[in-house]
């Protein structure tokens, strides 16, 4: 069982499959579903230095493309439970939200809030589009900065 785990987790960090497993998994952790992506990214990176960049795209794809999904979902909901009777302390953040419009969705990197923030974004119909350039922006800053960081603090073969 250890052997063919060694063998899978060779096979996923080939460059070849590596990328597309980085883009899986950063697609998955933007959904409501709990995974973190940094790990993988993290982890392409330290066994193939020279992919840092195209990991770093591929996950603020992958990302990016999971929270556009999040804001369809959080749109197809809204369409069914049109009206919502909401808590003071939910409608101040609603309406933060819509105050902010698609700039909050810059916000969709941090832990915990950010994926579902994506949800409420769809929900509260702000526009698609804007919101999926502020989300790559965030993911992406989070992508560089979490890689980043990581290589330094357990430096290794990378160097910049």
């Amino acid at each position: 069982m250890q052997q063919w785990m060694e063998q899978l987790l060779v096979l996923l960090a080939l460059p070849k499959f590596g990328l597309s497993t980085v883009f899986v998994v950063a697609l998955i952790s933007a959904t409501l579903l709990p995974l973190g992506s940094e790990p993988a990214v993290f982890g392409l990176v330290k066994l193939n230095p020279e992919l840092f960049w195209p990991a770093i795209l591929v996950a603020t794809a992958g990302n990016t493309l999971g929270g556009a999904i999040s804001w369809w979902m959080g749109f197809g909901a809204e369409k069914l439970y049109e009206r919502v009777q909401h808590k003071p302390a939910e409608a101040r953040v609603l309406g933060w939200l819509q105050r902010f419009g698609p700039k909050a969705c810059l916000l969709s990197w941090l832990p915990v809030v950010g994926d579902p923030l994506c949800a409420v974004a769809g929900w509260l119909r702000l526009p698609f589009w804007p919101c999926v350039v502020y989300m790559a922006i965030g993911k992406f800053a989070r992508y560089l900065t979490m890689t980043l960081v990581l290589l330094h603090a357990m430096p290794g073969a990378w160097h910049p």
